[in-house]
Parts: C-alpha cells; structure tokens; sequence
C-alpha cells in the first residue's frame, strides 16, 4: 500500500518563514506547520500583542485547512506555543472562538523560550480529512 503525500501552499497564509511546507497530507492527515501571528504578504508580525498575534495565527490556520478542503471542525490535535505562559487565558479565549459548539480538539500548551520573528505565540495542527479537493 503506497501513501500520497502533498504539500499544501496558499497565498491565503504567510509563507514559511524556514525550511518547511506551510501543511503536508499523508494518509488522511493534514499536518499544519505552526503559524505565527504574521500577515499574509508581509513578513511581520501584527501590532496588537499576543491577542492579535494569537487571531492572527489561528486565521493562518484556517487559510491552510482552507486550502486543503477543510476546516477547524476536522482539527483532531493543536499545539500552543507561549513565551508567556501567563499569555494562556488571553490565547484560549481567542482559540475558542474558532471552534463550533466548544467541539474541541485535544491540545497541548508549552511555554518556551522565544519564538521566531520575536512572536509571543505560534499554533499548529493536525486535522483528519479524507482527501484532498483537487488541484
């Protein structure tokens, strides 16, 4: 049994920063590479602080699932980064607003050091899909 594995780019989200695919889909499974709170075209991070770089980064990962033919409702499993972990009630209140009816994914939240481009927060997932729409 072979599995297909696709990387998935939009211009929807900002391009990877290093040396990574902005998604990868291999046997049902949507990896998304972990957003930063930047603006799709630019190559900064929105002023506002961790709430807006945290809606920032979840609209990023939204643009990607997007793009792969999904949504937040085939999310399975998210991981948060925080340089702050006192950050954590300000990022889960925007993170709940991407969920319908509080049908949560399972997370894990990690304080850190630093972050690229000196963000304050960085979010990634893993969503279960079928397959991908076509190209």
């Amino acid at each position: 049994m072979s599995s297909t594995i696709r990387r998935i780019a939009t211009s929807n989200a900002p391009a990877a920063i290093g040396a990574y695919s902005q998604a990868v889909f291999a046997n049902k499974t949507l990896y998304v590479s972990g957003q930063l709170g930047i603006v799709p075209g630019k190559s900064e991070l929105v002023a506002g602080g961790v709430r807006s770089e945290a809606e920032r980064a979840m609209m990023n990962l939204g643009e990607i699932l997007k793009a792969a033919g999904a949504s937040f409702d085939n999310v399975v499993k998210v991981t948060i980064l925080l340089v702050d972990i006192g950050d954590f009630q300000t990022v889960n209140e925007v993170y709940k607003g991407f969920f319908n009816n509080a049908s949560f994914p399972a997370r894990s939240t990690y304080q850190v050091t630093a972050l690229p481009k000196n963000g304050r927060v960085e979010i990634e997932a893993i969503a279960a899909i079928d397959d991908l729409p076509e190209s």
